[in-house]
């Protein structure tokens, strides 16, 4: 790995929570690197820590003990620099589509830029997730596919240094998460951003990453191993599904999941 393009770096990280029952010990010896430009997933069970290592990197929690640093920089909070797209979408229902991008848009560069600019900004954005014709509509009025569009668009409205997701597509039909995980191959490749997201989804895992990394069950959770996924880019499903390494990385991660980290509660069964 080209250690002069690494975007995050996160060294010995550890996560205590502490709460009224006591002391709990969430992450423990987090170590990795990410490049510019990488497509990295957080693969493990329920509680394994994954959206809280997301969080860290996000700068919505502080570490316990260790460092991370984006483009060199201690992460001490959140950035604009650094993206989230959380499951739920998070749009405000009262404003429409183009509203909820422009407010974001205008946060980061009403200092720099006119309102023209700010305006092709948004739509821009919302061209580049295929909804200019949704720009006037509110969140209600617009399919949960649609809305996880939005969400995605204002992310990336802001230029981030790192697109962070937190299973995106987790709440979405079948068809519309495998529409939207092609559309978000095409996005990234579009914009070279990098990105780390929590998927609980092997296939969806495999499909989109560079490196799939995987969580061991918590308490105390740590990275147990990491998968590279040397798939020729661009990617489409229906070729892949023929290809026999992706039937052998598919594999490798199941294989951590159930046989190497089997459930604590199929354990305890």
């Amino acid at each position: 790995m080209d250690m002069h393009n690494k975007f995050i770096d996160i060294n010995e990280v550890e996560m205590m929570f502490h709460t009224k029952k006591g002391s709990f010990h969430a992450l423990r010896d987090i170590n990795l690197t990410v490049q510019k430009g990488e497509f990295i997933t957080l693969i493990g069970h329920s509680g394994c820590g994954k959206s809280t290592l997301l969080n860290l990197i996000a700068g919505l929690l502080k570490p316990s003990d260790g460092l991370l640093l984006c483009a060199n920089r201690e992460i001490a909070g959140p950035s604009p620099e650094r993206s989230v797209v959380f499951q739920n979408h998070s749009l405000l229902p009262w404003l429409t589509c183009y509203e909820n991008i422009f407010l974001g848009v205008e946060r980061v560069f009403g200092a720099t830029e006119n309102r023209t600019q700010l305006r092709d900004r948004t739509r821009a954005a919302l061209a580049l997730v295929g909804l200019t014709a949704a720009e006037s509509k509110r969140p209600n009025e617009i399919s949960g596919g649609m809305k996880q569009r939005v969400g995605i668009a204002r992310a990336l409205a802001m230029e981030p240094k790192v697109l962070l997701m937190d299973e995106p597509f987790g709440a979405l039909d079948a068809l519309t998460r495998a529409h939207l995980q092609d559309e978000l191959l095409k996005i990234v490749a579009k914009t070279e951003s990098t990105v780390v997201m929590v998927t609980h989804d092997v296939d969806e895992a495999v499909l989109l990453s560079d490196r799939i990394v995987m969580m061991t069950n918590g308490p105390a959770a740590t990275i147990g191993e990491i998968l590279e996924v040397k798939l020729a880019r661009p990617r489409e499903r229906v070729a892949l599904a023929q290809d026999a390494r992706y039937s052998e990385y598919r594999t490798a991660v199941l294989e951590f999941l159930y046989r190497k980290q089997a459930h604590p509660a199929r354990e305890a069964a």
